[in-house]
């Protein structure tokens, strides 16, 4: 499976960067992940695949526990969805999905680190290991 995480923000802080770089290195026996920054939404608009499958992180939508999220994932894979865009930021597309990580208003950057931590922990839970730690 290929996650494209899109976050728009003019800067994304270098702890948030390092963050993301321990889970996406973690992430690499599972599935290819990669965070794209843009500056705002006319940049997103441009760098957008029209044949991923789309989903909008908010804080104000379907919220997920770790194990809804693995069960999203693995359905993703199951209906042969592989190639999935997750969009961070304040802007408004058309999308196939929404969902929250938070209720609460996160700096983008934080968010992208949580839910690079939260597909890693999917992953886990998806194949029967440890994700406390």
């Amino acid at each position: 499976m290929n996650f494209k995480v899109y976050v728009v923000s003019k800067k994304i802080e270098k702890f948030y960067l390092e963050a993301v770089a321990e889970y996406e290195k973690r992430l690499g026996r599972y599935c290819k992940i990669e965070l794209v920054q843009v500056k705002n939404e006319s940049a997103l608009l441009k760098k957008l695949s029209d044949k991923s499958y789309m989903v909008k992180i908010s804080s104000s939508r379907e919220k997920l526990s770790s194990e809804s999220l693995a069960e999203k994932i693995e359905s993703y894979g199951l209906s042969s969805v592989s190639d999935i865009s997750l969009v961070i930021g304040d802007v408004e597309l058309e999308c196939q999905e929404r969902f929250c990580i938070s209720p609460m208003d996160m700096d983008p950057g934080l968010e992208a680190a949580v839910l690079f931590e939260q597909i890693y922990r999917g992953y886990r839970i998806i194949n029967g290991e440890p994700y406390h730690k």
